[in-house]
């Protein structure tokens, strides 16, 4: 590093008051001449570089603050074919599983020198479509994506063409040979099942059925092959088909009830399911964990907050999204690697909403 790299601090000049720090396009160069430093020097101080002095870093920095000096992002990314920026596509970003999930993509992310560009699109293919497209023009080093209700691979044909690399978070697509962060959804229904079969249930209810993302039609497999285990008809009576919602949990707990012979338990699709279940109950006159018993799915930090608190399944949602950060970092720095499949082992967790059968 030369000289001019890291001047004194008394080597650099006093900025006139008559200087024009106004508000137009300031470059690197502007503010070397102000300094009477290099470019490089500018450069590296802004970045917080070590290799400038202290004193001329906090010097560059301040000039560039009051001159209005904004990073020129395109431009760099056209010199290094890197924009640090990962891209994120979720169908939800309202339930608090997602929420969870992206918190721990931009530590993840944020650790690693990246920004994070989400993009949300219901469970709407059209909108998907529209969302991924523009996420794709701008230019993402790389995509983590939980894909909406009813994908197939042929949606995503376009990113996989301009060569982006993607990593799928918690539902997988079939056909499509990419990285993917997910837990084992089937052998969390089986022990949502056991859990409320050891308790003595028998009619168990299934709330939030869903064939058309992989999530619930594995969980549905769970219950399925759990009721066949032990010797116990399937009763579709008892299962409500629905999006993962409060207000689908509501009703879904108040149409299962209604059949000719109802259940005394539940496993809901997700833990907002479980909640709108609970106050369906309420409707009802009745409470989780006194007259009927309910497991949810996911353990979201509200889980424990509720009265009673929420037996559900842990997914470990910060371990996913972390890891699904990094596999992305990985696979933008190896495009050409064999895709992985990390399966989370998702445990039980007992608390107050499920109890003993009452005949």
């Amino acid at each position: 590093m030369t000289d001019d790299a890291q001047p004194a601090a008394a080597d650099l000049p006093d900025v006139p008051a008559s200087a024009p720090l106004g508000r137009g396009r300031v470059t690197l160069q502007i503010i070397a001449q102000h300094l009477a430093v290099s470019t490089a020097t500018v450069s590296l101080a802004l970045r917080g570089s070590p290799l400038v002095a202290e004193a001329t870093r906090s010097r560059v920095q301040s000039i560039a603050r009051q001159m209005g000096y904004s990073y020129n992002r395109s431009a760099a990314s056209l010199r290094t074919d890197r924009t640090n920026i990962l891209a994120v596509g979720f169908h939800d970003i309202t339930n608090p599983y997602f929420a969870e999930l992206l918190a721990a993509i931009e530590e993840t992310a944020t650790g690693h020198g990246r920004s994070i560009l989400l993009g949300t699109y219901a469970e709407n293919l059209d909108r998907q479509d529209r969302v991924l497209t523009t996420l794709k023009e701008y230019r993402p080093d790389g995509m983590i994506l939980c894909p909406a209700a009813g994908s197939v691979a042929a949606d995503f044909a376009h990113l996989l063409e301009a060569g982006l690399p993607i990593v799928q978070l918690s539902r997988e697509i079939p056909g499509l040979a990419l990285d993917f962060v997910g837990s084992d959804d089937r052998h969390g229904a089986v022990l949502a099942m056991e859990h409320l079969l050891g308790l003595g249930h028998r009619r168990i209810a299934f709330l939030g059925e869903s064939q058309r993302i992989s999530t619930g039609r594995n969980r549905f497999t769970g219950y399925c092959e759990t009721l066949a285990r032990h010797g116990l008809p399937l009763d579709r009576a008892i299962v409500h088909s629905a999006q993962g919602t409060r207000e689908n949990g509501l009703k879904g707990i108040q149409a299962v009830l209604a059949a000719a012979d109802p259940p005394s338990a539940a496993i809901c699709f997700n833990d907002l399911t479980a909640f709108g279940a609970m106050l369906g109950l309420r409707h009802c006159g009745l409470e989780a964990g006194v007259d009927f018993s309910l497991v949810g799915c996911d353990d979201v930090q509200e889980a424990a907050q509720w009265y009673p608190a929420l037996t559900t399944i842990k997914n470990f949602q910060d371990e996913m999204g972390r890891k699904s950060a990094e596999f992305l970092l990985e696979r933008i720095a190896d495009p050409n690697a064999q895709p992985r499949r990390l399966i989370l082992t998702p445990e039980l967790v007992v608390r107050g909403s499920t109890a003993p059968f009452r005949g």
